[in-house]
């Protein structure tokens, strides 16, 4: 329920291996225009480009590409107008998949979409056909040493809808409004944040119980996440 699984721990690996080749610096340019475009340049007054600037210099973005962003999306300079739009579709054995894009051109990132789904054995949904099976939350990911009961006593006096701990993985789930509040609450308990931002967690996730089953799922979502037009691929695969 909770955001734990085999997919988020593959997407957090990718993250690192993308941010070496400099791949995850395209994407996340695009994430601080919008935040700028809709929120304003100051991160202090817009708490959705505060966090995607954290997330940014957690990859060792370059602060001159952080400011070109910025400046990009709050008008002070030219360049492509990037939309955001969401999709859904029916993944390989039956999976459940939402897509957040962004993108200058609507009809490239749907014919995109389109041909890895039916490529690999899925199929592009119209809106509403899987996205009732997630909740729209605020989540923390991170690692601590302290215990899942301490935390939560820690965690007390905000809004954390759940909590759970894998070994030293923490994943914290919250409404959309307390995300800022709730990652500062666990930083302050001692929990190293990975990131913070909002994300479709399942409400209830599928097993397939078959790990050849599961790698062509894996595939498949991460020929979506590779698309350039392509923000955040996510499942109810468990």
């Amino acid at each position: 329920m909770s955001g734990h699984s085999k997919w988020a721990t593959i997407k957090h690996k990718k993250a690192k291996e993308d941010s070496k080749r400099g791949k995850v610096f395209t994407k996340l340019v695009r994430e601080i225009t919008v935040a700028a475009r809709e929120g304003g340049p100051d991160p202090d007054g817009n708490p959705r480009l505060r966090l995607i600037l954290e997330k940014a210099k957690s990859v060792n973005m370059p602060a001159e590409n952080i400011q070109r962003a910025i400046k990009k999306g709050s008008g002070g300079l030219d360049g492509e107008s990037y939309t955001p739009h969401t999709y859904e579709g029916y993944g390989v054995h039956g999976t459940a998949v939402v897509i957040e894009t962004l993108s200058d051109n609507k009809n490239r990132t749907v014919a995109d979409l389109r041909h890895i789904f039916t490529r690999m054995g899925g199929n592009l949904a119209e809106n509403g056909a899987v996205s009732w099976m997630f909740e729209h939350k605020g989540v923390v990911r991170g690692s601590s040493a302290v215990s899942e009961d301490s935390l939560l006593e820690k965690l007390l006096e905000v809004n954390v809808d759940d909590l759970t701990k894998q070994d030293e993985s923490v994943v914290v789930t919250c409404k959309i409004p307390d995300l800022d509040s709730v990652k500062k609450a666990a930083e302050s308990a001692g929990v190293k944040i990975e990131h913070a931002q909002i994300e479709w967690i399942a409400k209830s996730t599928l097993e397939l119980n078959n790990e050849e089953l599961e790698e062509q799922v894996f595939k498949m979502l991460e020929a979506l996440e590779d698309l350039d037009d392509v923000q955040n691929v996510y499942t109810n695969l468990a």
